[in-house]
């Protein structure tokens, strides 16, 4: 009778210290997946970053611009109004 349930256990999802390892393994391969799709992103990003270079487009003011439209028009007037400010106090 023991090993009837022991056999029962087995088919169902099999725990490891008390870890669902089927569980664990489908979000492992999950974020596996997504780190993958990640990286393809990052590559795409990579080459448009690239041809804007090519066509004459400076990538540190474009990487800024896209960071700044990430903002509210609140939030940049504020991060203008410092920059400014800590500007005329080094006499820039």
């Amino acid at each position: 009778m023991a090993l009837r349930d022991v056999t029962k256990e087995t088919k169902a999802e099999p725990e490891t210290g008390g870890i669902a390892a089927e569980r664990l393994r489908s979000l492992v391969e999950r974020i596996e997946r997504l780190e993958e799709e990640k990286k393809a992103l990052a590559d795409d990003i990579k080459d448009v970053f690239a041809e804007a270079k090519s066509a004459g487009f400076d990538v540190k003011v474009l990487r800024q611009l896209i960071r700044l439209r990430r903002l509210q028009p609140a939030e940049i007037e504020e991060q203008e109004t410092l920059l400014d400010l800590y500007r005329r106090a080094l006499g820039m």
